[in-house]
This record gives structure tokens, sequence and C-alpha cells, in this order.
């Protein structure tokens, strides 16, 4: 089975405008495609601006809805896959309610999985939007098993362990990580590929944005530790592969899920 190479877009677009930012994914996806990339990865709410106020419940949209097309255009043009992060929209009598959530398209256009985010960072996402409370969402695409988390829920290990369990072979995680806590994408995402044997493909924001200061250094990290791909702090789109056998053959090696006794952990579920 050949790698998926996976592209990973690190930028904050132009915050509140949906259509400047679609044409910069269109771009990008554009530049992936061309480098053999068969996945996109966008970061934390990507398509409106994370720090927006009152914009996000004015700018969320439902799964289905227009700016999901779009990205369904723009995947189907390109023949990429897409991941990106989107305030979500409640249907029915959660209609008022708002999601801080990440989508998979696949390179047909489909819509493949929508995850909501369930750890929410700060008061900030807390004031905005509910938590979602589904812990594993995934899809299968090239021959991998794709997982979504988003930003910090990455830095719960029992969630990565939880996809883990549940066959994920590459964790696609948006994120708008902030100054100062670059030690997250330098150190926490390389271990938390190994201890959980799975590729993470961590895509960030970058640079001011209201009160935050995004720290970039997107990485795409494999189930041996290492960092195939690393962005810089500023705009940038890296690439890098997520090979089968490569995986295959660190599960052979590594014994961490072999070795687990799950009957000792229940205090961790308290």
């Amino acid at each position: 089975m050949p790698p998926l190479r996976t592209a990973l877009l690190q930028s904050s677009g132009t915050p509140g405008d949906l259509a400047k930012n679609l044409e910069i994914l269109d771009t990008h996806a554009a530049r992936a495609a061309a480098a053999g990339a068969g996945l996109l990865v966008a970061p934390e709410m990507y398509l409106t601006g994370y720090a927006i106020g009152d914009d996000v419940r004015r700018l969320a949209e439902t799964a289905d809805g227009a700016s999901a097309g779009a990205v369904a255009a723009i995947a189907a043009r390109h023949g990429i896959a897409v991941v990106y992060g989107y305030p979500e929209r409640g249907t029915g009598d959660r209609a008022e309610t708002v999601y801080n959530a990440t989508q998979l398209i696949g390179p047909d256009g489909t819509r493949l999985a929508n995850y909501r985010k369930t750890h929410l960072f700060g008061c900030f996402e807390k004031e905005w939007f509910t938590p979602g409370d589904e812990t594993v969402v995934q899809a299968e695409l090239g021959g991998l098993r794709i997982g979504l988390l988003i930003c910090y829920d990455v830095e719960f290990p029992e969630n990565v362990r939880a996809h883990a369990l549940a066959g994920t072979d590459l964790l696609a995680v948006p994120t708008a990580l902030m100054n100062p806590f670059q030690f997250v994408a330098e150190k926490l995402l390389p271990v938390r590929a190994f201890e959980s044997q799975m590729y993470v493909a961590y895509a960030n924001r970058t640079g001011p944005e209201g009160e935050f200061d995004f720290a970039g250094l997107s990485c795409l990290a494999g189930p041996d530790g290492i960092v195939r791909a690393r962005a810089g702090h500023g705009e940038d789109l890296v690439i890098g592969d997520a090979d089968p056998d490569l995986l295959a053959a660190s599960r052979a090696d590594n014994p961490y899920l072999r070795d687990r006794r799950p009957g000792l952990y229940g205090p961790l579920a308290r």
C-alpha cells in the first residue's frame, strides 16, 4: 500500500472573510495535489478565523452548509481530501448551539466525517462553544483509518489512546496553538504519536489574531516519534508521507498497546 502524502496548511487566513479563506484553501489544495498529496489538513476554525467574537454565531453553518459545499468543490477539483476547522451550527432544537468542529471531505467531494471538539480551551472557547460528546470519529482514506481531534483535545493522552484502541492510523488535528505553548508542537506531539503508535498531522494557525499569538510549528509526527514534516512560525505548506508499511513495522516492534493492563486503569476514568 503506498504512503498517504499529507500536506499541512499553516495559515490564519483572513479572519471573518470566508470567501478569502476558501480562495487560500483552493490555492494550497492545488499546490498540495501537484506535489502528490492525497490529504490536506487546515487549522482549527480555518474558514472563519478563531478570535472573531460575536461573529462565531453569525458565521456558524451546519455541517452540510454552503461552506462545506465550497470545500467539497475544492477537494473534487483537485482530487485531494481536505480536513478543515469551522464553527458548526446545530440543527433542530439545537439550532442555537455552536460547536468548534472539523470536517473531513473526501477527494471526490464526499463528506466523510465531522467531529466536534470535546475539550474546550480557556474562557474564550467556553463562552462561544458547546463541547462535543463523541471522542472517536473516523473515516477510511487511502487505505488508512483517519481520526479527527482538535487542538487541546490531543493534549489529553486518553483521547489519543482511545483512537489507538479504535484503530486510527493517522490522527488529523486542526489546531490553534498559542504562544508560549510551543512545547506542545515541539515535544508533546511526537510523544503522542509514539506512545499510541500512529501518525499525527497537526496543522496550526500562525501570527497575531485578536488577543492571541499563534505559534505555527505545524508537524507530521510518525509512530516512531520522528517528525516527517515541520513548519516554521509563518505562513507555510509542508508535506510528509504517512507510510502504512512503516506503521505496521513500528506497531510490531513497539509493545505499548500489547502490554497494556486495562484492569489496573479504572481509577483513571474518575
